[in-house]
């Protein structure tokens, strides 16, 4: 369990820090890789969403075993933007530099499978969601 917690720990706090600063940057995106962001309800829907799956991997961290099924969404978060960045840098669309993010998503996404089976779930296989 320790595993899980130091995991999910620094996955969120790595989001956190990868993310948190591009709500500041969408001029500079535009610059240095363009085209400019033509629709920022996305761009800053994105850093949002992401961010609160960042929260989501801190609360993980907390107790592995109670939150062990919220795992599950989490794998499919980091294949969301991993699968398609693999895609995206194949077909010529995306930055290396950009896939990069991508295949730490995917690395991740193993190491949250491999956390997965290593905790046990809560006993009883009921989560309480009392305090």
């Amino acid at each position: 369990m320790q595993f899980a917690r130091r995991l999910f720990l620094v996955a969120g706090v790595y989001g956190i820090l990868a993310l948190l600063p591009q709500y500041f940057l969408e001029a500079r995106i535009g610059r240095d890789d363009p085209p400019p962001i033509t629709h920022p309800e996305y761009f800053y829907g994105f850093i949002g969403v992401g961010l609160a799956w960042q929260v989501l991997f801190l609360i993980i961290s907390r107790d592995p075993s109670r939150y062990r099924l919220a795992m599950i969404p989490g794998m499919l978060e980091k294949l969301g933007f991993g699968g398609v960045a693999v895609i995206l840098l194949f077909q010529h669309r995306i930055a290396p530099v950009t896939a990069g993010f991508g295949f730490v998503d995917l690395v991740l996404a193993l190491l949250f499978l491999i956390a997965f089976r290593r905790t046990a779930p809560v006993a009883g296989g009921r989560v309480s969601m009392a305090g």
